[in-house]
């Protein structure tokens, strides 16, 4: 009977210890990392959606803003939009319940969704620049038919490489660290591999490439205006310095969106080129998460930058306030008992209205008499008299 109350003893723990494995080999993080990943996705969604959100709101509100080069801005904006709102969801979920939840079909969808607003937001940075270079160094004025064509051109061609996958020239599937999908990075099979091959070709070094040509050229365009800046009339240097500006912020943009996604790129190709299992689900997770949060920082680089930018966001967060200093400024002359002392009288000729500046506790009073012996109250026209105008100015 001892022998028998052992073995069932020796089956149970062997049985505890099979489990405690077998969760432990489940979950790659630990719970607290999983919480803090949940919340770190979760905070640059929120974030990606209501900034992105704002531009396109300002972009649609405002006519002034309104020119080829916000278009292109708005483009990047409406792809970071829809990273936050269909990119971010399956990996937020993932990380609350500390793996992934989903079917095959989730998963490719997760992986061409990230892929495709990702290369969408690099090409309409290699647009801007190359717009910036006809600008600054040709003198050639970007119109909307060039911008629209542009957009099209960016998606065709982001949807052409992103959709290859679909269609058998390699695959998405989970990544190392099996929070999110992407391309099949770490297949060793030869078409999968010329897959990569071409697509970090086509989809990163090229369009770097072509930005770097055309900053290049800016940078030296600039210096050699500057040079002859005293020789330029004070319309030309403005618009020069404009110019100087707006192409400062765009190289600020792409700046900030390379320091996000080549770590993702090193990763990658590690996974691609390197030996198998090189990359741990650490090193994998954190340029993940790094790269997603380039959606965020665009409406702040504008914010920060773009005078016209600021002045339409702050209109339109202080709507309320301007209608209600309209409905201020509306209301009727209130009549007051307290006189009020001039501070200004205009040296006006003998045949002319005196006109005599005058103000109160709330407001700034403009009394027009016909001469100098009539009261400088306010009172004066809510008694009727009919040689006094008094207008009434309430500040901001």
């Amino acid at each position: 009977t001892s022998s028998g109350h052992s073995s069932i003893a020796h089956a149970m723990n062997y049985f505890n210890e099979s489990r405690t494995q077998t969760s432990a080999e489940r979950y790659i993080f630990a719970s607290g990392t999983y919480k803090l990943l949940a919340f770190t996705i979760g905070t640059i969604g929120v974030l990606g959606f209501c900034n992105n959100a704002v531009v396109i709101i300002l972009y649609y509100r405002f006519k002034r803003l309104r020119t080829p080069t916000n278009l292109l801005l708005a483009n990047i904006s409406a792809s970071d939009l829809l990273v936050s709102v269909v990119g971010i969801n399956f990996t937020f979920v993932s990380c609350v319940k500390q793996e992934w939840l989903w079917n095959s079909a989730a998963c490719v969808w997760d992986g061409f969704s990230n892929s495709l607003l990702g290369v969408v937001s690099l090409m309409t940075l290699s647009a801007l620049a190359y717009e910036r270079y006809i600008r600054v160094v040709h003198a050639k004025v970007v119109d909307f038919p060039w911008a629209w064509r542009a957009i099209t051109h960016i998606w065709l061609y982001s949807l052409a490489w992103t959709g290859a996958p679909l269609l058998g020239w390699n695959r998405y599937t989970l990544e190392v660290h099996q929070l999110g999908c992407s391309l099949d990075w770490a297949s060793k099979d030869p078409n999968d591999a010329s897959f990569i091959l071409f697509f970090l070709l086509g989809c990163f070094f090229i369009p770097i490439g072509i930005m770097a040509y055309c900053y290049g050229n800016i940078l030296y365009a600039v210096h050699m205006l500057r040079s002859i800046e005293d020789l330029q009339t004070v319309h030309i240097v403005k618009v020069l310095r404009y110019e100087k500006k707006v192409a400062a912020m765009l190289l600020l943009m792409i700046s900030c969106y390379l320091l996000c996604w080549t770590p993702y790129a090193v990763v990658s190709m590690l996974e691609a080129f390197g030996k198998r299992n090189a990359v741990s689900p650490t090193a994998a997770i954190i340029p993940s998460f790094f790269a997603k949060s380039s959606t965020v920082y665009n409406p702040v680089i504008y914010a920060l930058m773009s005078r016209k930018f600021r002045h339409c966001m702050l209109q339109l967060l202080c709507s309320r306030l301007g209608r209600l200093q309209q409905s201020i400024k509306d209301r009727p002359l209130t009549c007051s008992n307290q006189p009020i002392r001039p501070i200004v009288m205009s040296q006006s000729r003998h045949d002319r209205p005196k006109k005599r500046v005058t103000f109160n506790s709330s407001s700034i009073v403009f009394i027009i008499t016909s001469n100098d012996t009539d009261a400088l109250d306010v009172s004066s026209k809510c008694g009727g008299a009919p040689e006094v105008n008094v207008i009434q100015v309430r500040p901001l």
